[in-house]
């Protein structure tokens, strides 16, 4: 039955150029991406969500890595996808495409969403999960949720500077979510002052020279590799000596949900014993 089945729809797909409508509420959805794992957690009715991403679970990576537990875990390949019946799968902009293709050629369903570069992305992201799990009232809650919240947070002015650094001197700049984070949150980002748009790397000497008020570092994990050795560099133990620091994790940075607020608390926080 399901050879039968994945022939006649790969043939149909080929020879039509069919595709899937909206439809109905999806009663079967699977998750294949990180970002959109934790959407669906917060905006699918019980029963509705059947998988989510391996990732979800890793604390290291997700905001909502208990939560996911209770969801079987995939590992983003097309044949384990197609096994679980599904008729919406969620991915992201960036997920394999040949993953994608195969998926909608076997007649399967895929929304892709986008990568957050800003808090407003945010807004947009939960607004597109809400309705393709047809669930359009619950992202409305969430949202007002959300804005409440960050008004609350958001800083009137922008009061002292701070640096994101991590192993190889990465940093975020401008046009991302981490810079929109450090904006709502009353801090100048050292990197988009030194011009870094996007992801990229800020020299030690750019950095120590800039002397912010806060340094922003990761929290270190377990392994080593020679990326890691700046930031064990005397000029930077020389600057937190000087400097508050702060280090983090990633999971309330890097995707757009309602956890991004937890990281801009957390920089309201710093902030406020900065005074």
């Amino acid at each position: 039955m399901r050879l039968s089945r994945l022939i006649a729809l790969g043939l149909a797909l080929a020879l039509a150029g069919a595709t899937v409508s909206a439809g109905p509420a999806p009663a079967r959805v699977v998750s294949i991406n990180l970002c959109t794992d934790q959407l669906a957690m917060m905006l699918a009715a019980p029963g509705q969500l059947v998988s989510v991403s391996k990732l979800a679970a890793d604390p290291h990576s997700s905001a909502m890595a208990r939560e996911a537990r209770a969801y079987k875990a995939n590992h983003g390949r097309a044949e384990e996808v197609y096994l679980l019946d599904p008729d919406l799968v969620l991915a992201g902009a960036y997920t394999d495409p040949a993953t994608v293709g195969i998926l909608r050629r076997v007649g399967l369903r895929v929304v892709q969403f986008d990568t957050v570069k800003s808090l407003d992305d945010t807004r947009a992201l939960i607004t597109k999960m809400a309705r393709v799990l047809g669930h359009e009232e619950a992202g409305a809650a969430l949202i007002a949720e959300f804005d409440v919240r960050l008004t609350r947070l958001r800083a009137g002015e922008t009061t002292h500077s701070a640096a994101i650094y991590h192993p190889n001197g990465y940093s975020l700049g401008n046009g991302t979510l981490a810079d929109d984070i450090l904006r709502a949150a009353g801090f100048s980002n050292v990197a988009r002052e030194l011009g870094l748009r996007g992801g990229g790397t800020v020299p030690l000497e750019r950095l120590v020279m800039a002397a912010p008020d806060l340094l922003i570092r990761g929290t270190p994990l377990p392994g080593a590799s020679r990326s890691e050795a700046v930031m064990t560099h005397p000029a930077l133990a020389a600057l937190t000596a000087d400097t508050a620091g702060l280090r983090i994790t990633s999971p309330d940075w890097i995707c757009g949900t309602p956890h991004v607020l937890d990281a801009v608390e957390t920089l309201v926080t710093a902030r406020g014993g900065l005074r």
